[in-house]
């Protein structure tokens, strides 16, 4: 399966690229500007440690759509509408996973801050967006951190809330997300639930600055 991630040179979507490409998988890096998908993947070679990764590559926003058979979304919320502008033409029978945090910090304020959106979540958002294409929406790593995904050296201590309509994209994004190693993935049922999920990473990041840590994570007990 080749994985396509959108915006993937910020450092949410570097970090998954970075544990996807470390577990062997077909990885493709897009952005607005191929040079820089290119640069990222050069990083990514650094820090495997790598002269050459064969299963990743630099292509555009739009190439990536084209050429992946799932996607990941993980720009900033500013960047959010201007991207699935970009690559609406091109995500006919996707499963688009969206990462998107709606964070003050995007828009200038604070960075333990939610910012509700008109849509319910940022997911919802892009889902609504999209709802004249063949594309199913899910919404998942939003609460696992950067930091977390490129301290490669260690596993990620955090579960991968997964929510969205249709099941069986659900079952292909828990079973990308428990590809990292570390991270069990959980089932939050619909869509909608993704409005409870995107506000915990503020919380998260918080916690961060409050202990003086970078790793915060979360797990579900009981299951």
């Amino acid at each position: 399966m080749k994985i396509g991630i959108i915006g993937g040179t910020g450092d949410q979507g570097l970090g998954l690229a970075l544990r996807f490409a470390k577990g062997g998988e077909q990885v493709i890096i897009g952005s607005r500007d191929v040079k820089k998908a290119e640069n990222a993947v050069n990083l990514i070679e650094n820090m495997l440690k790598s002269d050459e990764c064969p299963n990743v590559r630099g292509m555009t926003n739009e190439e990536v759509c084209s050429e992946a058979d799932l996607l990941i979304l993980t720009v900033p919320l500013q960047a959010q509408m201007i991207t699935l502008k970009s690559i609406k033409d091109h995500v006919e029978n996707k499963i688009l996973i969206d990462a998107t945090v709606p964070m003050e910090s995007c828009l200038g304020g604070s960075p333990v801050k939610y910012v509700d959106v008109w849509d319910g979540s940022a997911a919802e958002r892009t889902a609504n967006f999209l709802k004249d294409k063949n594309v199913r929406v899910v919404s998942a790593f939003n609460n696992i951190s950067a930091a977390s995904l490129t301290n490669i050296e260690n596993n990620v201590d955090c579960d991968c809330l997964i929510s969205g309509n249709d099941d069986e994209a659900k079952k292909e994004a828990m079973q990308l997300a428990e590809k990292i190693p570390g991270v069990r993935a959980i089932d939050c049922g619909l869509l909608e639930n993704a409005r409870i999920v995107e506000k915990i990473t503020p919380l998260l990041i918080n916690l961060n600055i409050r202990n003086k840590i970078k790793l915060a994570g979360i797990r579900i007990t009981g299951l």
